[in-house]
């Protein structure tokens, strides 16, 4: 029985995937997994139970990484499950930002009289916008969500310019041949009438698009930030739209120092909104979770590298271990030592850690846990653990 951990409302079409014969949602205080949206971890203790967190979403800014790394906790996160919501509700702030719709629909609310419609008809002139037509977007980050506005940009008529020095194989399939691909940043700011920002919010791209960046772009250039809050720095921002150095700013993440400008929209992080964006982050994090529980199958984790290996074996042996010579040497000697076979092995690193899997054939739990336990006694295996094969016995 694994037993799982939520915080937040987590949609029930997730986490219905955890079947109640082998899941226990929110029964024990030593959970295997926690699954969870945007509540904060940073101030929470983790059980040494807790093998696994699931973010209901791209971003993991809201988990501490790199204390789950060293305490051998992997973090998976759901790119692309709500990048649809996202990519609309950019296009349309692309929109608003280009025609005044939302001051239309406000003033018009204001109007009394038989003579309404007379009213409207001679006063619209002042809500007159611009085209997107024939402008020209940088799309700063091209994973799941920049791929998608970049081709769908482009589909409104617009020219598009993309930049990401680590886009992945995947992705850059996904995007259209007609999106121009910038070599550096500089290319995107100075040549663009529009700027949204897609990428995640790290120490290398904290304050990514600040003083030195705003002043390379046209002043009637305009930014989206639907990232993260702390790509762009908001004061630079202010100080450029007051400087008349940027025409305006579009955000999805609200700062009390932005809100009532005029050239400023602050929108209250509405990007993964939708019902289905939620569902759709559910199902995959649950997904991903389970999987790894149940076959210590490793996907779109942020701390540990992608593994994944075919279970055909009675027992598996995951490994958790530090990034240096001779470990998968010494994990084989000392499962040869108690005189096991490996049916099949892998191993991926990633920095200072790497995963590993080991299928053993073993005719009783006893003899998997015994392995294991040797294991545990290396100072450099962070953490050990035993699957077994519901599939496979004697």
């Amino acid at each position: 029985m694994f037993h799982i951990k939520t915080f937040n409302a987590i949609a029930p079409e997730g986490m219905n995937r955890f079947d109640k014969d082998n899941y226990a949602i929110n029964e024990s205080k030593t959970p295997d997994g926690i699954i969870l949206r945007s509540q904060k971890l940073h101030d929470y203790a983790f059980p040494e139970s807790v093998v696994a967190v699931a973010r209901a979403g791209a971003g993991t800014n809201n988990v501490p990484v790199t204390q789950c790394t060293k305490q051998g906790i992997v973090v998976f996160n759901t790119p692309g499950a709500n990048a649809n919501a996202v990519k609309e509700l950019v296009i349309a702030s692309l929109l608003l930002s280009v025609r005044p719709i939302l001051q239309g629909a406000q003033w018009i609310q204001t109007l009394t009289g038989a003579d309404v419609e007379e009213q409207a008809e001679a006063n619209k002139k002042q809500f007159a916008g611009h085209e997107l037509e024939g402008k020209k977007l940088g799309v700063i980050g091209l994973g799941a969500i920049g791929a998608m506005i970049a081709n769908d940009a482009y589909r409104l008529g617009m020219e598009v310019v993309g930049y990401d020095p680590y886009v992945s194989v995947d992705t850059a399939w996904s995007i259209s041949r007609r999106v121009t691909r910038a070599n550096e940043l500089a290319d995107v700011l100075t040549t663009c009438d529009f700027v949204t920002v897609h990428v995640p919010l790290t120490e290398q791209t904290k304050g990514m698009i600040g003083e030195a960046q705003l002043a390379k772009m046209k002043s009637c250039a305009k930014l989206f930030n639907f990232a993260r809050g702390g790509i762009v720095d908001d004061t630079a921002v202010l100080n450029a739209l007051k400087a008349g150095q940027l025409a305006g700013y579009t955000t999805d993440f609200a700062d009390e120092k932005l809100l009532h400008n005029d050239k400023v929209l602050v929108l209250p992080h509405l990007g993964a909104s939708t019902q289905e964006a939620e569902v759709n982050c559910a199902k995959m994090a649950a997904r991903t979770l389970k999987r790894f529980l149940e076959e210590g199958t490793i996907k779109r984790s942020v701390n540990f590298p992608t593994v994944e290996m075919a279970f055909h074996s009675p027992y598996r042996i995951t490994i958790i271990n530090k990034n240096i010579p001779n470990m998968l040497g010494q994990i084989s000697s000392t499962i040869a030592d108690m005189n096991i076979n490996i049916d099949n092995m892998v191993n991926r690193g990633r920095d200072d850690y790497a995963y590993t899997l080991v299928d053993i054939n073993c005719d009783e739990q006893e003899n998997a846990q015994a392995v294991a336990a040797r294991l545990e006694e290396n100072p450099d295996i962070i953490r050990v653990r035993v699957i077994k094969n519901p599939g496979v016995g004697y």
